[in-house]
C-alpha cells in the first residue's frame, strides 16, 4: 500500500512540481493537491492522507497558515504527519511547528536538500515496508537524514567517513528505487517513505 500524501501550496508552479515529483513514485499516492490550508484541511477529512506537505505562508494572510494547520491537525488528526515547507531558514517557524512535540512533524527548506527536524513514524499498516530492504546502518543514516543532518554531520555522529556516508545514502536511494532526479527530490521521497512506513 502506497503512502497517501496531500499537498497545499499557493504557488501553482510548486504544486505542479510536487505533483510531478511525487507522482513518479509507485510508493506514494498523491490524494490531494490544494491551493491553501483550508482546502487541505477539508481534503484531510475526505481523502485521509498519511502525510501532508504544507507551505508555511499561504492565503489569506501569507504569514503562518501552514504552522496553524499543523497545530490543527495535531488536535483533529494526530495520525497525519506534517512536513512544513519554507523558503526561509527561520528557526521561529521550526520552533512553532514543533511546539507540541516533534512526532510526525518535519521542517523542509525548499531551496536545499535538508530536513531540519526529526520525523517520527506513524504505526505501519502493513506487514512489509520498502524500508525492510535497508541494512541497519542504512536505516541509521536515513534517520539522521530525516533529522536534518548533513552528510558531514552524519559521518561525525556515526563515526564514518563522509565518502562512506555518501555511498550508504546512494545505496538507500537505489534500494528504495528513487531515480536520480536531484538530491532534493530523492531525499524528500526517502523521508516520506520513512514517515509513512517505518516502525523503527
Amino acid at each position: 500500500m502506497a503512502v497517501r500524501v496531500g499537498v497545499a501550496d499557493d504557488s501553482f508552479l510548486i504544486r505542479e512540481a510536487l505533483t510531478r515529483l511525487l507522482g513518479d513514485s509507485d510508493e506514494i499516492e498523491l490524494v490531494a493537491v490544494c491551493a491553501d490550508g483550508e482546502e487541505l484541511a477539508a481534503a484531510v477529512d475526505t481523502c485521509h492522507p498519511d502525510v501532508v506537505l504544507v507551505d508555511i505562508r499561504m492565503p489569506p494572510t501569507m504569514t503562518d497558515e501552514g504552522i496553524r494547520l499543523a497545530a490543527q491537525l495535531r488536535r483533529t488528526h494526530p495520525e497525519v504527519g506534517v512536513i512544513a515547507m519554507s523558503a526561509h531558514a527561520d528557526p521561529t517557524y521550526a520552533l512553532a511547528l514543533l511546539e507540541g512535540g516533534s512526532e510526525g512533524r518535519a521542517y523542509l527548506l525548499k531551496d536545499r536538500p535538508k530536513v531540519v527536524e526529526a520525523l517520527v513514524h506513524r504505526p505501519s499498516s502493513q506487514a512489509r515496508s520498502p524500508l525492510d530492504v535497508l541494512t541497519p546502518r542504512e536505516r541509521e543514516i536515513l534517520v539522521e537524514m530525516a533529522r536534518g543532518a548533513s552528510n558531514a554531520a552524519i559521518a561525525e555522529t556515526l563515526g564514518l567517513t563522509k565518502r562512506a556516508v555518501e555511498k550508504h545514502i546512494n545505496s538507500v536511494f537505489a534500494k528504495l528505487d528513487l531515480p536520480l532526479s536531484g538530491d532534493i527530490s530523492r531525499r524528500v521521497r526517502a523521508v516520506l517513505l520513512f514517515l509513512g512506513r517505518t516502525d523503527a
